[in-house]
């Protein structure tokens, strides 16, 4: 990676929007573009509840941190967990300010309820790999809380998901640095998509952008 400064480190949340749609993420992170919907909404405002920065509770064993920064040099990431739970443990590891070793463990919170693909777990994953690169610990369980469900559930920290962890980041390392933002692949999920009136997908699997661009000039 060439990249070193923090302010060039990609965003951990956007392993997501390039899980959704490598096109929107293009559009989000590297052409700045952003369009609020009813579910960004949602979700932004869960997050408010969780994200309490570096506030931390004692709860007998369990310390918990929320909104803790992370990044991971190697991969190229930064940004935060929801909440992460340190539960005491002799092989974990020293907490400052804290007396004993601890296990960390992230907690992610969704809006709606598990999704059909693995783009939480990946997210998740990505988390965990960067607090074992931070905190040279192994991380081998996170959770995810999903608001409309109720449900809190255990995510086994794979091989397979740190591999598509690692191949995805590669993927949008190597867009970033080439400024590149991929064509639209259209399905179903364009409906969803809070980017659909600046993407234009079904415009651009039809005519090319200069020739969109150049009949409104002409209108």
């Amino acid at each position: 990676m060439d990249y070193k400064q923090e302010d060039h480190y990609l965003m951990l949340s956007g392993i997501q929007h390039f899980q959704f749609c490598p096109r929107q993420w293009a559009l989000i992170h590297i052409e700045q573009e952003w369009k609020e919907n009813a579910k960004t909404v949602e979700g932004q405002h869960l997050h408010r509840k969780a994200d309490n920065p570096f506030q931390r509770e004692k709860r007998g064993p369990k310390l918990i941190v929320r909104a803790m920064p992370v990044k991971s040099d190697r991969l190229n990431i930064s940004g935060q967990c929801d909440v992460v739970e340190f539960w005491k443990d002799q092989a974990g590891v020293p907490i400052h300010g804290t007396e004993g070793m601890y296990q960390p463990y992230p907690v992610e919170y969704k809006r709606g309820k598990p999704k059909k693909d693995w783009s939480d777990e990946l997210q998740l994953t990505a988390q965990a790999m960067c607090l074992e690169e931070m905190l040279l610990c192994s991380v081998h369980t996170g959770y995810m809380f999903y608001n409309e469900t109720k449900h809190r559930i255990d995510v086994e920290i794979t091989r397979e998901l740190r591999d598509t962890v690692e191949r995805v980041v590669s993927e949008m390392n190597d867009y970033y640095k080439r400024r590149h933002t991929p064509k639209a692949k259209t399905g179903p999920h364009c409906k969803s998509c809070s980017l659909k009136d600046i993407c234009l997908p079904e415009m651009l699997t039809k005519r090319s952008v200069k020739s969109y661009i150049e009949g409104r000039l002409f209108e």
